[in-house]
């Protein structure tokens, strides 16, 4: 075996050039009824994105300016959760469309990301390079 550090080999990875989106919501946002969050996970994984996380916030402030924290009941709903994606730039534009044909009022960040999947089988994705 290896030691830990050794790079893979070319040919034992899969990698796609894409981007590392993130969508700010705030935990008590809703959309049709449901947790903005959980509807934008629901989303992205009807348009074949291949995976996605939510993540609550500890503390945090945004274009407003008000530091907020989590302590107890009286900031339920307060707090921001960070939804993530690691997408192509065609999924990316899908989810961003979508989100603005929804009127959804969200913040977000878009940078370039290069990802894969090291010693991938067969039931993976092909990658863009393969």
């Amino acid at each position: 075996m290896p030691p830990y550090n050794c790079r893979p080999r070319a040919d034992e990875l899969a990698h796609m050039q894409g981007s590392f989106l993130r969508l700010y919501v705030h935990e008590g946002q809703r959309h049709r009824g449901r947790p903005a969050w959980e509807w934008l996970l629901e989303q992205a994984n009807k348009l074949g994105i291949r995976g996605g996380s939510a993540f609550r916030a500890m503390a945090g402030f945004g274009r407003h300016h008000k530091l907020t924290e989590a302590k107890f009941f009286e900031l339920a709903g307060a707090l921001a959760v960070e939804v993530e994606f690691i997408v192509t730039e065609g999924e990316a534009q899908q989810l961003l469309n979508l989100i603005h044909h929804e009127k959804i009022p969200l913040f977000y960040a878009h940078i370039p990301a290069r990802f894969g999947v090291i010693d991938p089988d067969s039931t993976d994705p092909p990658s863009i390079d393969s």
